[in-house]
């Protein structure tokens, strides 16, 4: 299937990026953080995230790695069962479970093998940040996005089909 080709893209592109951009910026730390500014509202800074979405759990003391990682596997393998038993016909369902485990997968290996997922996006104004994310994150985002449309489309093809 294909679908899983996707999502073994957006893990390798995810990987090589996270290692890339670690390779040229340090770690942001309190008192120092690299960046590299791209717009006036853009930058890429290395940063390491032990927590969930957000940063949530971030300071949580170490147990959350462990809980984090069992429900990433979880939640992987119930979405690669998924994605193998759809009907080809679902394809924007398709694509948003390819999308969303490709990302889930991505933070997943992040989190088992360094204890953090990496995040380098930064999007700001002024004093405003939006929390920093990665390719996972989008993948994961932009399948979301998918799935709430997929659900969109077929209630009004289930109200269409019933009248």
């Amino acid at each position: 299937m294909h679908y899983f080709a996707i999502s073994g893209f957006i893990v390798l592109l995810d990987q090589l990026l996270k290692k890339y951009m670690s390779s040229i910026l340090p770690p942001c730390e309190p008192g120092s953080c690299g960046s590299i500014d791209i717009l006036p509202m853009f930058k890429l800074t290395v940063l390491h995230n032990e927590g969930a979405a957000f940063s949530f759990l971030d300071d949580a003391g170490g147990w959350q790695r462990w809980f984090l990682v069992a429900v990433s596997s979880i939640v992987s393998v119930f979405l690669a069962g998924w994605l193998g038993r759809i009907y080809r016909s679902q394809r924007l369902l398709s694509y948003a479970l390819c999308l969303i485990l490709g990302g889930a997968i991505g933070n997943l290996i992040d989190r088992a093998v360094q204890g953090y997922v990496v995040d380098f996006f930064v999007f700001y104004y002024d004093v405003y940040y939006f929390p920093a994310f990665n390719i996972a994150d989008s993948a994961i985002s932009m399948g979301a996005a998918l799935l709430i449309l997929d659900m969109f489309f077929e209630s009004r093809r289930a109200k269409t089909d019933g009248e």
